[in-house]
């Protein structure tokens, strides 16, 4: 049976308008820090990434006003269960209590997918932390299971690609000598629950630390040569699938190849200080808008070639209250007001009650002249038909 003609007609019409677009839904998720003054509502926030089809959101906390203003939406949330409460999540009692505040009253309400259980201790200085991460995850993961809730919530952590002593060429990727006491049984443990591996990649501290030795083309994505391992011959176009494969190199030298890795953090800072090379408005819209197109292609790594790369960019917001370089307060999508910070394909997004560009008005003015010509059209194929 044909379509009716008046449905015919209204996908002409949307397409027309661009109400149908090719949205940001592509599978990737995003990173929603809160470490500002800024900042608009939750309950905005919930309305901004519907526009643009984010339906993935990772949290570095557990944030009862984020969790409540999502509560229905059906967005994907990991959560974070911050450094400082790794010691006490190694005991039964508190971290059962941990889950039943943060993670139980919201089943069935907002969809919890995961928890991250700190957040790169392996590359700090407390050597306390790193002998707890492990007891933490554990303490973690046994209580989701004493509450039935295991195979709906999975227990993770995530590492700086700088637990890595050598990535290059990728198929010589190595742990830190001194990690693999920590690291090790933590692979064990992923492999005996199933979770993946996260990683925060950042090929811009890479290209900032050497830019005379970097392309800064295959930092972002861009036409470039590539290199080939020379072990593998596999040949990569950009650093980010490198970074990737040489983890994977490194696990499997600890007895590894069924765990797998996602990218937890990963973006390009707009802006930076005058010694941050390569911050720049430019090199930011260029890295994630390449980024977002590979992910929209399901690409993998070339060590990997049938797992789609799994990817969480940084971040949302820039984050005006962030220690450190200009760079750490410049690495959101948006600014605080709702509007994007450069165009890669995010101005269909909104925020009710900010203010909206001259041309998003003519956009919308446009849709609603076409909307009403479809309205004349289908009484006139009313007419006509019945």
């Amino acid at each position: 049976m044909s379509p009716p003609l008046h449905f015919l007609l209204l996908l002409f019409a949307l397409s027309l308008s661009g109400s149908v677009r090719f949205g940001f839904g592509l599978g990737v998720g995003i990173n929603y820090g809160q470490i500002a003054n800024n900042l608009p509502s939750p309950s905005r926030v919930a309305v901004l990434l519907e526009s643009i089809s984010v339906s993935r959101v990772k949290l570095y906390d557990a944030d009862p006003n984020v969790l409540e203003a999502f509560a229905g939406t059906g967005v994907q949330f990991i959560i974070g269960l911050g450094n400082e409460y790794l010691v006490n999540m190694s005991n039964a009692n508190m971290a059962q209590s941990w889950i039943q505040a943060n993670v139980q009253p919201y089943t069935g309400r907002t969809n919890i997918t995961c928890v991250v259980v700190g957040n790169e201790v392996l590359t700090g200085n407390d050597t306390t932390m790193m002998e707890y991460l492990l007891p933490a995850m554990q303490g973690v993961y046994a209580a989701l299971s004493d509450l039935g809730l295991e195979q709906q919530v999975i227990v993770t952590s995530a590492h700086s690609v700088g637990i890595l002593s050598n990535s290059y060429p990728p198929s010589s990727g190595t742990f830190q000598a001194n990690l693999g006491q920590y690291i090790q049984p933590l692979l064990n443990f992923h492999s005996m629950i199933g979770s993946p591996f996260l990683i925060n990649a950042y090929p811009f501290f890479a290209y900032k630390g050497d830019p005379d030795q970097i392309s800064l083309p295959y930092a972002l994505f861009e036409t470039n040569p590539g290199m080939t391992d020379p072990n593998t011959e596999l040949h990569y176009d950009n650093m980010l699938y490198a970074q990737i494969d040489a983890v994977y190199a490194a696990m499997k030298a600890m007895g590894h190849v069924d765990i797998e890795i996602r990218i937890s953090e990963t973006g390009w800072p707009s802006k930076g200080d005058p010694d941050e090379v390569g911050a720049s408005l430019q090199n930011a819209e260029a890295y994630n808008g390449n980024l977002l197109q590979r992910i929209a292609r399901k690409e993998a790594t070339p060590g990997r070639p049938s797992v789609p790369i799994n990817v969480y960019v940084f971040a949302l917001f820039n984050e005006d209250l962030k220690p450190g370089p200009t760079s750490e307060r410049n690495y959101g999508l948006y600014y605080p007001n709702g509007t994007p910070v450069y165009n890669i394909g995010l101005q269909q997004g909104y925020l009710s009650g900010f203010s909206v560009s001259s041309a998003l008005r003519q956009r919308n003015s446009m849709d609603l002249c076409i909307l009403s010509i479809l309205g004349m059209v289908e009484f006139l194929v009313w007419v006509l038909y019945s």
